[in-house]
């Protein structure tokens, strides 16, 4: 089979296309036909060991997949040759050929593209989420999302909106505006992309939310854009630490103390693993509202394999609108 590895750190000009010899399951395993691999911010990190995960190289990055299951290994029920799925795998997806364990796949619904199902997990549950147990957002109340254009930042538009509130979308651009207001997004800033004075930044924030502040604030972005945002935040209000492809801002303490607001982190992976229950029910959640056209994954490219490190390097100069998606039909 082909993979797309790294053989050592770093950026996306550094992967290879090999071949290796196809893996078979063990107990309790799905083999998967690879049809499909989002493109995430941690393939960008993993790389160039810039993530908290490290695996030994050779590697290839890829955390979430869609695909066909050609074999089932010893003890596993509920899976046959040929069904759909997808599964978040945190590393390995870009193969045509992986081995996952049974319990990490989810049912594929045959309308679905593998495209388009490979975009789900990480960004709409790393938003479900944020938004539901760590920010509380209730229905009426403001939020403000920062990089809303991009997966994660899409994924909270549109289940800001399903679950009633008012949803401010902070951008970089027209068009970037012109997607987010297509996700569902009531508003939408934008921000300057050169040098920033926090004030003023705070002050476009401030004037987006209105008077009272915004009741959540979800920044998957960091950076300067992370301080002002915090200083248009309401009455205990949340702000919700998602993600620094920015920069890991420094944020002044007392904001929190004159607002008295809280300042959540958002790690959907550990949750996942140490609440799967909650996580499945968040899941169910997301396809339900998939079923009732209030959430779409929002694929705007694809890549073949051999142009996979196309895709993160897209990702990496925050070129990306939605999720890019490399395919492997």
């Amino acid at each position: 089979m082909r993979a797309l590895l790294s053989h050592s750190p770093g950026g996306p000009e550094t992967l290879r296309l090999d071949e290796l010899p196809d893996p078979a399951p063990g107990p309790g395993e799905l083999l998967v036909r690879v049809r499909a691999c989002a493109i995430n911010y941690p393939d960008v990190l993993i790389i160039e060991d810039k993530y908290q995960l490290k695996p030994p190289r050779p590697f290839a990055p890829g955390s979430e997949i869609a695909g066909e299951v050609e074999a089932v290994g010893e003890g596993v029920s509920g899976w046959s040759a040929g069904d759909r799925l997808i599964a978040a795998v945190g590393f390995g997806g870009l193969v045509e050929k992986i081995v996952i364990p049974a319990k990490a796949g989810i049912p594929l619904p045959a309308e679905r593209s593998f495209a388009d199902g490979s975009a789900l997990l990480l960004t709409y549950a790393t938003a479900i989420h944020a938004l539901v147990d760590r920010g509380r957002l209730g229905a009426g109340q403001t939020l403000l999302v920062l990089g809303a254009a991009g997966g994660v930042g899409i994924a909270a538009v549109e289940i800001g909106k399903a679950l009633g509130a008012r949803v401010i979308a902070a951008v970089s651009s027209d068009e970037k505006a012109h997607a987010a207001r297509d996700a569902g997004a009531d508003d939408a800033v934008i921000y300057p992309t050169g040098e920033l004075e926090p004030r003023a930044l705070s002050q476009l924030f401030k004037d987006a939310v209105g008077s009272a502040g915004a009741d959540v604030i979800l920044d998957p972005v960091g950076g300067a854009y992370a301080e002002a945002a915090l200083r248009s935040i309401g009455w205990e209000g949340r702000f919700l630490v998602v993600g620094f492809p920015a920069g890991i801002p420094k944020l002044p303490l007392n904001l929190t103390l004159l607002k008295s607001c809280d300042v959540c982190g958002v790690f959907w992976g550990a949750f996942a693993a140490r609440d799967p229950q909650r996580n499945a029910a968040h899941v169910e959640q997301l396809f339900r509202w998939w079923a009732e056209g209030k959430i779409a994954p929002k694929v705007s490219q694809t890549y073949s394999l051999e142009r996979g490190g196309e895709a993160i390097a897209a990702l990496r100069d925050r070129k990306a609108i939605g999720k890019l998606v490399v395919t492997l039909d």
